[in-house]
């Protein structure tokens, strides 16, 4: 993301929905169209995706452009944190959790998506971070996102897979495996685990 220009696309885009959202001039309406798709091909041409595709994905998403929210969740045990592989990541690990859905309160998703990922029942205990996903190293993606970082306590299940994870594990701190940085990265577990170690620090954030 240190590339100005890969934040041109998303700019665009967020031009566009708010206009789409707010005019009812059809001028105005057919030029705000024409901004979106601009903003479809210079993320395609950014990211190597297919145009229409992203035309797609772009114009699906309805109303004020606001981030995603991506919820994860942070297990410890015996000083160890809980790391999921999931099937379609070519064996790279992660802490268990996804985007965020409607309906529910983000603790509530985090604690779906641990035991849908781990086969652990966890009950949410604090909010460590949240982080503004361009941030923090990730792979680019086309719509800015929030991460929510929360420390989980185990109270039931036993670890076992899923259709979307092949392998369950605790790692120390020392010891992490390779990641999938598109879903976390080493500097974000290690803040976990320093904060973990200092229970009177406040959330992290931005």
């Amino acid at each position: 993301m240190s590339d100005p220009r890969s934040l041109w696309s998303r700019e665009i885009l967020a031009i566009a929905k708010e206009g789409l959202t707010y005019c009812h001039d059809p001028f105005d309406r057919g030029r705000y169209e024409k901004l979106l798709l601009m903003a479809a091909e210079i993320a395609a041409a950014e990211t190597g995706g297919a145009p229409a595709l992203i035309r797609g994905v772009f114009t699906a998403e309805e109303g004020y452009p606001t981030p995603k929210v991506d919820v994860r969740g942070v297990v410890f045990r015996e000083n160890r944190v809980l790391l999921v592989s999931e099937r379609n990541d070519g064996g790279r690990w992660t802490l268990p959790g996804g985007w965020a859905d409607l309906g529910s309160t983000p603790s509530e998703n985090v604690v779906r998506e641990i035991f849908e990922e781990s086969g652990f029942r966890t009950r949410a205990v604090r909010l460590l971070a949240v982080y503004d996903r361009d941030r923090q190293g990730h792979t680019r993606r086309y719509f800015s996102c929030y991460k929510m970082h929360f420390l989980c306590e185990i109270i039931g299940g036993e670890a076992k897979g899923s259709l979307e994870t092949q392998a369950v594990a605790f790692f120390p701190e020392d010891g992490l495996p390779q990641l999938s940085t598109d879903r976390v990265t080493e500097r974000q577990i290690k803040r976990a685990f320093e904060l973990l170690r200092h229970p009177e620090s406040g959330p992290d954030f931005d």
